[in-house]
């Protein structure tokens, strides 16, 4: 939109012509404002339906009287404690020594989920806190675990098993806010609950595995996929995986990779679950006795998304798939070859899966969450309240400008609220030579401010983020910093380029208001998205999704090409509008 005075970058008169997927629909949604009794009991209820698991709690108050008391938008009742949760007292004490003296209605919905083993999938708004929604009962599980597994009956076990957690996030940045979020949960001894890794470019495969791995898809599959003896021992000691940013991870360039480690790991529950049926009375361990599938040629084994459709379940009885599968030969000594297809519905489940989004595209099969529906079908599904609507902690200002105006409307909304050096405020632009033209233009008016985008090195941008944490003011950022990144207390988001998609306009005001804080957002926008933010603003004032909105810009672009004919004085009618 900005500044055609310096530089005509940031395109805010073009609307994209491609229409983003629909969202999360409302049949998944789940009520957290509605998730707790006014007893000290807590209670959840799975409601088993045919395209999904359902959570849902119950209380004796209202929505709209809950939405009445501000905070309690964000927080669990007080009655509702981490331990209350199911979480032990060395996990609930590390929680509230690192600040969170009770969890939000995000977490009290998400984490007994989480703990009942199941698969489990949270779609829940920005600033929600989902990052230790996940890493709490994870945390708890594995220490518990770890307890478990050293002795056995009283004895010491020669070979202990070791379960890890697998953590997957689409970039460097988010790995390692994960890996400092672990690191903040404190035991007695001062030293961090357990031992956790990024595994990136820079760091390489840890010498000795740890508790907690946090990679990325490529770097993961980079460091496990020659080494056969690696992949085999990390494999099997994987208990828990977390996607985090799942719609991102699922889609585009990553969802080849994804796929193909959940068929991994998948691969890997049913040679455990075979190996138990085989094994009979003997500990299953890591070790050279034990006999191992090979997994060089999993690619044969025709690896799918898990699950069967109505006509391979009428054909199965007549396919043979004995001649791609690798077979297990057991100590006992009979070899076993039986098809993927007519075992994997029953073989015995050893792994967990989480998957975490703030968006989740649903309608269409190649939808993130059309994907999940499909290939993770007993899923526990959790919905934020707020999933894609408004928060009610957040204040929207609408400013309409002119190429003429746009630039001092700039500057005026970033001095109304940032009167502090204490205050942080993020502006947000769709390029990077948007984001400098920015820059440029709030230094010349004495404002001093970050910049931040893609043509930073990692160490650079790790840098201006911790400053920007530190020390606050003013930074200026393309959507590199609008998705999972965690920068507390900013107070005011100012779009001087309006979101191209509903995604990125959710993650973009997604970044203040967060945690029980409140918040501001202004948007910049010409007469080319006039009717896009007016759909928006009504779909805010109603309640409603405001991908809705966005759903239309197909529509809204016609109109303004309509007009402009009109204006013209063209002759031809134009095409009719579509919405």
């Amino acid at each position: 939109m900005i500044l055609s005075r310096s530089v005509s970058v940031l395109h805010l008169c073009g609307v994209s012509s491609s229409a983003p997927s629909k969202l999360l629909s409302q049949r998944f949604k789940v009520s957290f404002a509605l998730a707790y009794c006014s007893s000290v009991s807590f209670r959840l209820n799975s409601l088993n339906r045919s395209d999904a698991k359902w959570v849902r709690g119950f209380a004796s108050t209202t929505e709209a009287e809950v939405e009445k008391k501000g905070n309690d938008t964000f927080f669990a009742d007080n009655t509702v404690s981490w331990k209350s949760l199911g979480l032990s007292d060395n996990v609930s004490i590390a929680l509230r020594d690192s600040g969170f003296d009770r969890p939000s209605l995000t977490q009290a919905v998400c984490i007994p989920s989480i703990l009942s083993g199941k698969d489990v999938i949270v779609a829940a708004e920005t600033g929600s806190g989902k990052t230790h929604g996940y890493l709490a009962p994870i945390i708890d599980r594995l220490t518990n675990t770890a307890l478990d597994s050293e002795y056995t009956n009283g004895e010491e076990r020669p070979f202990p098993l070791k379960n890890l957690s697998l953590i997957l996030c689409p970039n460097v940045m988010l790995c390692e806010q994960v890996v400092r979020m672990v690191n903040g949960l404190l035991g007695e001894d001062g030293n961090p609950l357990l031992r956790v890794e990024a595994v990136c470019v820079p760091q390489g495969w840890p010498d000795r595995l740890p508790d907690i791995i946090v990679s990325t898809p490529a770097a993961l599959l980079n460091n496990i996929e020659p080494k056969r003896n690696r992949r085999l021992e990390f494999l099997r000691s994987v208990k828990y995986v977390v996607f985090d940013e799942a719609d991102m991870l699922l889609c585009g360039s990553f969802q080849n990779q994804i796929i193909r480690l959940i068929n991994m790991l998948r691969f890997d529950e049913k040679q455990v679950s075979r190996l138990a049926t085989s094994t009979i009375g003997k500990t299953m361990e890591i070790d050279a006795s034990v006999p191992q599938i090979d997994l060089e040629n999993e690619d044969d084994a025709e690896f799918d998304d898990g699950s069967i459709s109505e006509e391979e379940e009428e054909e199965e009885e007549h396919i043979d798939d004995t001649a791609h599968m690798p077979s297990v030969e057991a100590e006992a000594g009979s070899d076993t070859k039986k098809g993927w297809r007519r075992v994997r519905k029953i073989y015995s489940r050893s792994k967990q899966y989480i998957f975490i989004a703030a968006t989740l595209p649903v309608n269409g099969k190649k939808t993130a969450g059309g994907i999940l529906k499909h290939m993770f079908q007993d899923a526990i599904w959790v919905s934020g309240n707020f999933l894609h609507r408004n928060s009610p902690r957040l204040k929207q200002k609408w400013v309409e400008v002119t190429v003429d105006s746009q630039v001092d409307a700039l500057i005026e909304a970033v001095k109304n609220n940032n009167n502090t050096n204490t205050e942080r405020t993020m502006v947000f632009a769709n390029t990077v030579e948007a984001v400098e033209a920015v820059a440029d233009i709030l230094e010349k008016a004495s404002i001093q401010c970050y910049r931040y985008h893609k043509n930073h090195k990692l160490d650079e941008r790790a840098n201006i983020l911790a400053d920007f944490r530190e020390t606050g003011g003013v930074f200026v950022c393309t959507d590199a910093a609008a998705r999972g990144v965690d920068v507390p207390n900013v107070s005011h988001v100012i779009q001087a380029d309006f979101a191209s998609s509903a995604v990125d306009f959710l993650h973009r005001i997604g970044r203040t208001a967060r945690a029980g804080q409140y918040g501001t957002v202004t948007s910049l926008y010409t007469e080319a998205n006039r009717d896009l933010v007016e759909a928006i603003r009504e779909a805010v004032k109603m309640g409603q999704p405001v991908e809705t909105a966005f759903s239309r810009k197909r529509g809204f672009r016609n109109k303004v090409k309509k007009r402009a004919f009109l204006k013209a004085g063209e002759a031809e009618e134009p095409q009719a509008v579509r919405f």
